[in-house]
């Protein structure tokens, strides 16, 4: 079990694109509160590095930090990470923000087709698990995930919570998730409507991305200076992404109509938003 002195107390566990980036960023603005910027992975796709590597995420933490926490969206969905985390944090205060499976299939495609890894429509990824990215599909299926979390540990320590809740009730949610954490809540008004990982946000255009990657680290201290923004903003312009048909649409809500089912019931959630096939931004 690692040492109490600096493992995280709690940990945001996902749902990848639920806009788990946005939680984050709402706790990073309580000085209670320590998260590091990256997501560390460790308890899935790092383990291997071990727990020297992991602590180094946690070595600048300010001493007036009272709680130490990270954020692994794919923790979730990933079949080692409950039991990695059980063991090695069982007291672990876990919080869990839930999106329209859906819609979180749809802005997972959109990412990858943002960053130039897939070219093709979503009917090439999304009308099966049969395709290159299963985990389009495969991440959406909360119940089966959440299932092995109830397993290892106690429901209290588990926070569920809807990301179309982020828009109406923010101060709420913040309020919700500092409590369970275990610290007093410090919301900033102005910060609410604050989106990370917009895919309708302007973008550089893929070819001048790749040219510009080797330069990557040496930009990054320029990022949000005036100069260096105003550049960005002469060159970057919206994405325009395929569209989900509506027939791809209702496929995919009858895909994870069972799943959702369960969801409320091993939950008490209200799903009925999921249940009505709509479109909505992604």
């Amino acid at each position: 079990m690692m040492t109490p002195e600096w493992h995280p107390g709690f940990i945001v566990i996902g749902a990848v694109k639920a806009a788990t980036t946005w939680i984050q960023a709402r706790l990073q603005d309580n000085p209670a509160i320590f998260m590091p910027d990256a997501e560390p992975h460790y308890f899935s796709s790092e383990f291997d590095r071990g727990e020297d590597w992991y602590r180094g995420f946690f070595a600048n933490r300010p001493a007036q930090a009272q709680v130490i926490g990270e954020k692994s969206a794919d923790y979730l969905a990933h079949p080692l990470a409950a039991h990695r985390i059980a063991r090695a944090l069982p007291q672990a205060r876990l919080v869990l923000q839930l999106r329209n499976p859906v819609e979180r299939a749809y802005s997972d495609y959109k990412m990858f087709y943002r960053r130039g890894t897939l070219k093709g429509p979503p009917e090439e990824y999304l009308r099966s698990m049969d395709n290159p990215y299963p985990r389009f599909l495969e991440d959406g299926l909360y119940a089966r995930h959440l299932a092995r979390w109830y397993d290892l540990f106690p429901r209290e320590q588990i926070l569920i919570y809807l990301y179309d809740d982020v828009t109406v009730q923010p101060e709420r949610i913040v309020e919700a998730v500092s409590e369970h954490i275990g610290v007093s809540p410090v919301y900033r008004p102005e910060a609410a409507r604050e989106r990370a990982n917009n895919s309708r946000a302007a973008i550089l255009p893929l070819p001048l991305r790749k040219a510009l990657a080797p330069l990557k680290d040496t930009v990054r201290p320029l990022r949000g200076t005036p100069v260096f923004e105003n550049v960005r903003s002469l060159l970057a312009r919206e994405m325009t992404y395929p569209p989900l048909a509506p027939g791809l649409r209702e496929q995919l809500r009858d895909f994870y109509a069972r799943d959702v089912e369960t969801l409320e019931a091993i939950c008490g959630l209200d799903l009925s938003r999921w249940k009505v096939t709509a479109r909505t931004a992604a």
